[in-house]
């Protein structure tokens, strides 16, 4: 501004100039201010809304609807199918849990919600009769899982000549499923932009690497990947927004005052973490996807027994429906979603595995005679499959790229640096996980408890039932007295031969 004062031949302009200058100034911060306890007040407001409207499990114990808060790649579609599946039928599920549009909790019988959709879902059902149960997994491998999945999904689509024709296959399928119906479609356009330049010659050749996440040519490098405004907006601390109800496919009216005031102030971030760390405190059950197995036999111990142990009031009320689809029919998913996509293709992909085939409801044990035992054997048997078939999927996927191969050993080239980057643009995640892993040590410490009482009153049934009254042991006490009789017999008997034997001589 001095400059120009110097030019002009009138001071009071300069004046007039400097004058608005500051007074804009001023009026920028007291706005900003006035912005920022606004926002705090909204934070202030959905935290206690958020407690008021809490689901609280006492005891431990299962009520009458089980909603099952699917965090997208913590494993969750492997409860559904392994023990989820054993444990309610058909008609026990609550119809298109996975789809928001046709959500309908009301109907008849329905015990079982199953969603990705946020905590906020809870406003739709009857939070009284409730009980909530989620698994978690540590940020950085959340974030990799994703990645992946983005790409192995959207590689499908490579089958068609351009992006128009899979676009109109993409809406004719309806997937509608959060998050993948946002990255997917994103994934899929980079997927063919990259290609067409590659035909075009316009991509130079990259080095030969031995690292799939930095293979610009190919498909979107990991670090361009987690610094995009979608992977901002749904992938980073999704984890606890979706505890917390807050993503972007939220049921609640003031999620996107409340998401606007964390973009512009990010330090409100404690807020939408101790609603989340509260809602963990009162779930029936939180898993770890790290210690899966761990966690799949507490399941079966926490949740599994209650719902063996209600099962048999809801058969005397309930009649069972089966269809030659059984609970898939209601239930879109992107697992439906390959086998839609791998239709009337000329190359391999036609006959690929479908997971409603691989996991058939007949192939399933009798839930009138299920146990714990039965369902941890079951659930073993059959994450072996899924397993084989996710494998067998990700690799006939990814040869529309073949260059590109993920792996865990894979990861290990990624840079420390974009790791601490992914580290740090989840940094609520990684909070929440870490109370996550206090929750399950607490519920192992339960388990054990509980089994350590179990194992001591089965002894005490036991001692009870064989000697607790006279006729309840009777046949112990009678072998025991002829035993007793027999040696007296045989000490007398003896005495008798020595005495014998002394007067003989």
């Amino acid at each position: 501004m001095t400059p120009r004062c110097k030019v002009m031949s009138h001071i009071f302009i300069c004046d007039l100039l400097i004058f608005i200058y500051l007074v804009s100034t001023l009026l920028t911060v007291s706005s900003s201010g006035d912005d920022y306890l606004h926002c705090e007040s909204i934070m202030r407001n959905w935290v206690d809304s958020s407690m008021e409207t809490e689901v609280h499990t006492d005891e431990l114990i299962l009520k009458d609807l089980l909603f099952f808060l699917h965090v997208p790649r913590t494993g969750g579609r492997t409860y559904f199918h392994c023990l989820l599946r054993k444990l309610y039928t058909s008609p026990q599920k609550c119809p298109f849990s996975y789809d928001k549009l046709r959500l309908d909790p009301s109907k008849p019988n329905c015990r079982l919600m199953v969603s990705h959709d946020d905590y906020s879902l809870i406003s739709k059902l009857p939070k009284h009769k409730t009980s909530v149960v989620t698994i978690l997994r540590h940020p950085i491998d959340r974030v990799f899982s994703t990645y992946e999945t983005s790409v192995e999904v959207a590689a499908e689509f490579l089958v068609h000549p351009n992006l128009t024709s899979t676009t109109q296959m993409f809406r004719r399928i309806g997937l509608d499923i959060w998050p993948w119906k946002y990255l997917v479609p994103w994934m899929r356009q980079d997927l063919f932009v990259r290609r067409h330049a590659r035909e075009l010659g316009r991509l130079r050749k990259t080095e030969e690497t031995n690292n799939p996440y930095d293979m610009e040519e190919m498909v979107m490098p990991l670090q361009e990947f987690i610094n995009d405004p979608i992977a901002h907006e749904i992938i980073h601390n999704g984890a606890t927004f979706q505890v917390a109800g807050l993503t972007n496919n939220s049921y609640l009216e003031e999620s996107h005052d409340v998401r606007n005031c964390l973009r512009k102030h990010p330090e409100f971030g404690h807020y939408v973490l101790e609603v989340a760390k509260h809602r963990l405190d009162h779930m029936l059950y939180v898993g770890l996807t790290e210690e899966h197995k761990k966690s799949a036999n507490m399941f079966a111990e926490l949740v599994g027994a209650q719902v063996i142990s209600q099962s048999e009031a809801w058969s005397s009320t309930e009649q069972e429906t089966t269809n030659k689809t059984g609970i898939f029919s209601a239930e879109p998913s992107y697992s439906s979603f390959y086998s839609a996509a791998a239709l009337n293709q000329d190359e391999g992909i036609a006959g690929y595995l479908n997971i409603t085939e691989l996991l058939s409801p007949h192939d399933e044990p009798g839930r009138e005679n299920m146990t714990v035992g039965k369902l941890i054997e079951a659930y073993e048997k059959c994450n072996s499959n899924l397993w084989k078939f996710q494998t067998t999927r990700r690799k006939m996927s990814l040869k529309r790229i073949s260059s590109v191969k993920f792996s865990k050993k894979a990861r290990r080239s990624v840079p420390a640096s974009i790791l601490d980057q992914i580290q740090y643009l989840n940094s609520l995640d990684v909070e929440l996980y870490k109370h996550a892993q206090d929750i399950f040590r607490r519920q192992e410490k339960h388990v054990m408890q509980n089994d350590d009482k179990g194992n001591l009153k089965a002894q005490e049934e036991l001692q009870t039932s064989g000697c607790g009254s006279l006729f309840s042991c009777l046949p112990w006490k009678i072998l025991s007295i002829i035993a007793f009789l027999a040696v007296i017999v045989l000490a007398i008997l003896v005495t008798k031969r020595r005495r014998a034997g002394k007067l003989k001589m």
